[in-house]
């Protein structure tokens, strides 16, 4: 967490010789400020860019096409197709996560697993895709070529975009609790997008104080109050504000803040930045604006987007009972050679709605693990049986969960389902838990990829920000995005122990 600290200066001119590491760099004189969407639409260009050129290079190396950029419209289905393959992959894999697109190292292996992947699934297609797989010279060189493309795109863009012209700089309006958070979060998350130059607080007790980055060891001064705030934009070269404040905006900071927007500086909630460097909600931090954690009208309050989700889940249900079916009888005698007992085993969740519903699984734990007594599973559980980790590090232990979906109890994506003993403790002392119930439970969710399984009230805290962002959020692609990160943590063994 940031750590506050006095100084002996008291204006902001004594602040800024107090503290170089935030203000004294030098302004470029050239200053292109980039927003997070304006930078993801870069690393999507780049990368479409770097994949249709990597095509386009094998297909005259060694299909004999002219190296012409008329193949875009003579066989749109060739790149059309690969572009498609690539998005969901590259989202999966965290390509477009700023804090990862930032550092070169993270970057390139983000693009070089799923464009890795990309290119392999494509050269599996056949008929609609050109005829790659003739020799192997051909399809080394067409794997090669593309991903050396991709890491060349994305080494430019995290040694360009790092540069301070390119920075977005910010001042915090509040220097309390919820300031500290968006600046931890800046620094965690935001990697290279924005500049901190200081705080803004009309406590006169914060003036001279420096909050202090655990991220960076950097110390960022409060500048003055809320009369400050135009002048400081002017002569700082201010790109954006972020509101990190939980009371209602009176009047006079309301003006304050319009002058500004005049200026062309941008005005930022802090939830809705923290929502857009996370994908989480800060539940904590909203105060006044309770509407962030209750999104009344979000995607699944819908007609369309329900419809076509419950097709979905029909689908994939039905593929998945398929091969649950001929996978049954193996894992049934694994689980009972090394653990006699039951092989299924149900448990009440609590779903839509608040309506308590049964949630099948295959048994992993020894008989009787809880005695009669909920308890939280944690990591390294002693009660969990050896083929019962491995079921669990794989999610197969979830694949009876067909039948739930199937069922319209749950659906394949949704936050996932919690005891009703544990709901009824943590909707008392978790504020906005019983909104999680607004949507279907899920067997994959948006907080199971992101965070993981929850052992404590904590983890189920902050499992909660990851599923008011994806109630929020949720649409098909998402949708789309998270079963295929469901995909890799199940193929790379990445679930509970």
């Amino acid at each position: 967490m940031t750590r506050v600290r006095r100084v002996k200066s008291q204006s902001a001119e004594a602040a800024e010789l107090a503290f170089p590491t935030a203000l004294s760099r030098r302004l470029p004189l050239i200053h292109l400020p980039l927003r997070v969407s304006e930078r993801r639409l870069l690393l999507g260009l780049l990368d479409v860019t770097a994949l249709t050129l990597g095509l386009l290079v094998v297909l005259w190396l060694r299909l004999g096409h002219d190296f012409s950029f008329r193949l875009l419209w003579e066989r749109p289905l060739w790149f059309g197709l690969l572009i498609l393959l690539w998005m969901p992959l590259a989202v999966a894999f965290d390509a477009y996560e700023l804090r990862t697109a930032s550092r070169w190292g993270s970057s390139v292996a983000s693009v070089l697993k799923a464009g890795g992947l990309t290119l392999v699934i494509y050269l599996l297609i056949p008929y609609v895709t050109p005829h790659l797989v003739r020799s192997r010279l051909t399809i080394f060189l067409f794997v090669a070529v593309g991903l050396a493309f991709l890491a060349s795109g994305r080494s430019a863009y995290s040694l360009a975009l790092a540069q301070p012209a390119f920075q977005r700089r910010v001042l915090i309006i509040g220097a309390g609790w919820a300031g500290r958070t968006i600046l931890d979060a800046i620094q965690e998350y935001g990697n290279g997008l924005y500049q901190v130059v200081g705080f803004i607080d009309d406590d006169p007790a914060k003036q001279g104080l420096s909050i202090h980055s655990p991220h960076t060891q950097e110390s960022f001064p409060v500048l003055g109050n809320r009369r400050s705030i135009k002048s400081l934009a002017s002569s700082k070269q201010i790109s954006a504000l972020v509101l990190a404040i939980t009371h209602e905006v009176n009047g006079e900071l309301l003006q304050i803040l319009m002058d500004c927007l005049e200026l062309g500086v941008e005005v930022i909630p802090m939830p809705v930045l923290y929502e857009q460097l996370t994908g989480r909600v800060p539940i904590e931090h909203i105060g006044d604006n309770w509407y962030v954690a209750m999104p009344i009208q979000h995607p699944g309050s819908g007609a369309l987007y329900p419809l076509l989700k419950r097709l979905m889940d029909i689908v994939l249900a039905s593929i998945g009972l398929l091969f649950l079916g001929l996978a049954t009888p193996f894992i049934a005698l694994a689980i009972y050679l090394d653990s006699p007992g039951p092989i299924f085993y149900t448990q009440e969740r609590v779903g839509k709605g608040g309506r308590i519903f049964k949630v099948y699984k295959f048994r992993t734990m020894v008989p009787d693990a809880e005695k009669g007594k909920a308890v939280w599973a944690r990591e390294n559980d002693p009660r969990v049986t050896r083929v019962g980790r491995f079921l669990r590090k794989t999610h197969v232990d979830e694949f009876p969960q067909f039948l739930n979906i199937l069922k319209g109890e749950m659906s394949a994506v949704g936050p996932r389902p919690e005891r009703p003993e544990f709901v009824e403790e943590l909707a008392r002392e978790i504020p906005f838990y019983r909104v999680r119930h607004a949507v279907k439970p899920g067997m994959a969710g948006w907080a199971l990829v992101k965070y993981g399984y929850a052992s404590s009230k904590k983890d189920a805290a902050i499992k909660l920000q990851y599923d008011l962002y994806y109630i929020k959020h949720q649409s098909l692609w998402l949708d789309v995005v998270i079963l295929i990160k469901t995909i890799v943590d199940t193929l790379t063994l990445r679930g509970r122990a």
